[in-house]
């Protein structure tokens, strides 16, 4: 064949290929072969478990860095000349302090806190340990020591207090409570100290007394039977809790399966090698950063970056100072960097890649631009379903997609394992099932709907879907059954998405009563309940809770509509906004407030949330209301409700005001 006939043909291949995907196909299917081969057999050498791979690490590559910790030592200052670290140049290096820890280093740690666990707390195998701790190494330390006494890991939310705190100890049965001593975290869960003893549930803090107790102690390594010889995949390793449409948390019921599969094939989805540095500052207590950002790092053998706390204006200092290479995100973060003023590190960095979930479209291109970073590692899951969907985004081809395949695997994935129903127009919760048939109807092309994930062998769901625990009703309440076939079973995700003509996913919005708003998902039913009890239910006759949307910012809004028992006696705004923030944690307090004569019902008594959810009316505040002090709209501004009047709203819808 001639030079040019060969050259037309791989121009023809190249053509193909950008079309078709087909290479991206072939490596995804031989990841997937690999990685079912890698866990069963783990399973059959009776090591199913992520601390044997911290430890294969820190034999085989023991002086490589496992962990970076940017350890902020001064405060940081808006005005550069009030900052005594800041030179003239701008730099903020000096706020920092680099800690970093060795696979070898963090495997002798990990054995050190198991002996002070072990041998000073009581925590065995058969221990269920909560674990409230912010983003630092001792998480880790922590979390793994758990692992290696093969004890059961519950991640609790370090805003949380009162009711729900209480509450997420008690439905998981939870032997131990180990709870961060920084003074924020001490705060939420001294005042619960005595319900949550009264459950049997032991409460010690990470302080410096028991810091000195690992340093003193001799690493202890439970027996390879106490971690459990005959673990399966389908068990379960750690509890991930989050918010229903029940109105209260569940715990998520991680299994092995997910801690040893799911990190290993999104790392090789983003191309992640050994010799990558990975930062995240979300939180740990989350799923994206404990088992897609620091065990997807560490399965991969690279370094892992905790940051303690997102924040604008040092997020690229830290990234540099780390030599970070992948940064990790949710949709929030990437607009809170892109609407941020620039800043001197914002391209002083090695970063090749963005990787997380929620990045909206709006915001793609300008994020690629701006930050000099060209591909993104978008994925969809949540914490409980059985799969994921993801899209390796390089160029233009998948801007804003939450899946991209190939032709191929498309193909196959959206006939065998997901499938986009339609919904009940009246009910929207609801699927939609053909009269004659009583099947679900699948959607077209760009046609929304929600998204089902199957339920591969409905003999033993536990393969699959692994539930929440303790709580079977609502397991229940997330399959749905004989919905194309007889006997067929389907996860509901919850949220609608559509397909465009190219197979490729995007999401669309969230089902029934749950928002997300910064980062979090926020139930209205258990928002509705703490507002209805404010002054021992004296002033609220009914309320009902949606999420709005607000222009330039991610996500849904809390937006709180209200009918008082009597409509001229108005809450007082600083007491009602300090009970809230008492009650709840800041992301699920309500940034609107309406109060109105009655809240409107279905003919059957049914809250009209959806006419909530889309009639906020913030565009038609009235001449009268700017004038007036006593707006009927409220807005939470800082730490206190004030009238929202025209101005404000026209700053917040421009963006220019962090809600």
């Amino acid at each position: 064949m001639s030079a040019s006939a060969l050259a037309l043909s791989a121009l023809a291949l190249t053509y193909l290929d950008a079309r078709t995907l087909i290479s991206e196909d072939l490596a995804l299917i031989f990841r997937t072969s690999v990685a079912g081969s890698a866990q069963k057999r783990l399973e059959r050498q009776g090591k199913c478990n992520c601390f044997y791979i911290l430890e294969q690490y820190a034999q085989t590559q023991p002086t490589a860095i496992a962990l970076r910790f940017p350890k902020q030592v001064k405060p940081y200052s808006k005005d550069p000349l009030s900052t005594p670290d800041s030179s003239s140049s701008g730099s903020l290096d000096d706020l920092f302090v680099i800690e970093e820890y060795t696979y070898k280093e963090v495997y002798d740690t990990v054995l050190k806190y198991a002996s002070v666990l072990h041998h000073q707390h009581g925590v065995t195998a058969q221990s269920i340990v909560a674990l409230d701790c912010m983003n630092r190494p001792e998480f880790v330390f922590m979390w793994f020591a758990c692992w290696s006494l093969g004890a059961l890991v519950s991640f609790i939310n370090y805003n949380l207090t009162e009711h729900s705190l209480v509450h997420c100890v008690k439905i998981a049965g939870s032997t131990h409570l180990f709870v961060d001593n920084d003074p924020k975290v001490v705060a939420l869960v001294q005042p619960c100290e005595f319900e949550i003893k009264n459950l049997g549930t032991k409460i010690a803090y990470i302080d410096d007394p028991l810091r000195a107790e690992v340093q003193a102690s001799a690493p202890y390594r439970a027996s390879n039977t106490d971690r459990g010889k005959d673990t399966k995949l389908t068990d379960a390793c750690l509890l991930i809790y989050t918010s229903g449409t029940t109105g209260k948390p569940k715990a998520t019921i991680m299994p092995w399966r997910k801690a040893l599969v799911s990190p290993n094939l999104y790392a090789a989805s983003i191309r992640l090698r050994s010799s990558d540095v990975v930062y995240s500052a979300m939180p740990l207590y989350h799923s994206t950063a404990s088992f897609l950002g620091l065990l997807a790092a560490f399965i991969s053998g690279a370094t892992y970056v905790i940051g303690h706390k997102f924040s604008t204006s040092t997020f690229w200092t830290q990234v540099k100072l780390t030599q970070t290479t992948y940064i990790q995100y949710v949709g929030e973060t990437c607009r809170y960097l892109v609407n941020a003023p620039p800043s001197v590190d914002e391209r002083a960095h090695k970063v090749v890649c963005a990787y997380g979930n929620g990045m909206r479209p709006d915001i793609w291109r300008d994020f690629k631009t701006r930050f000099q970073i060209n591909q993104i590692g978008e994925f969809y899951a949540s914490t409980e379903s059985p799969s994921a969907l993801t899209n390796f985004q390089q160029g233009e081809l998948g801007v804003g997609a939450i899946g991209k395949y190939g032709s191929f695997v498309s193909a196959v994935l959206y006939r065998f394992r997901y499938r986009i129903v339609k919904m009940d127009p009246e009910d929207n919760t609801t699927i939609l099932r053909n009269p004659k048939t009583g099947f679900a109807v699948a959607t077209g092309v760009n046609e929304p709907g929600e998204l089902l994930a199957r339920i591969t062998n409905p003999d033993n769901v536990s393969e699959s879907f692994n539930g929440y625990y303790g709580n079977s009703q609502a397991t229940e309440a997330k399959i749905a059954r004989n919905v194309f076939t007889n006997g067929d079973m389907y996860f509901r995700t919850g949220d609608l998405v559509r397909k465009d003509e190219n197979n490729f996913i995007y999401f669309v919005d969230r089902l029934g009563d749950t928002f997300r708003w910064k980062s979090e998902n926020v139930s209205t039913n258990e928002v509705e309940e703490v507002i209805t009890a404010f002054d021992n239910k004296a002033h609220i006759d009914q309320v009902v809770v949606v999420g709005v949307q607000v222009p330039k910012h991610e996500g849904r809004a809390g937006f709180a509509v209200m009918a008082l028992r009597d409509p001229t006696q108005l809450p007082n705004p600083a007491k009602f906004a300090h009970y809230l923030l008492a009650q709840l944690p800041r992301y699920a307090v309500p940034v609107f407030i309406k109060f109105v004569d009655k809240i409107a019902v279905t003919h059957n008594h049914k809250i009209q949330k959806n006419y909530y959810r889309d009639n906020h009316q913030f565009d038609n505040l009235s001449e009268q209301d700017e004038k007036e002090n006593s707006s009927t709209i409220w807005w939470l501004q800082g730490n206190t409700y004030v009238p929202l009047k025209r101005q404000d709203w026209d700053l917040i819808s421009a963006g220019r005001v962090k809600l």
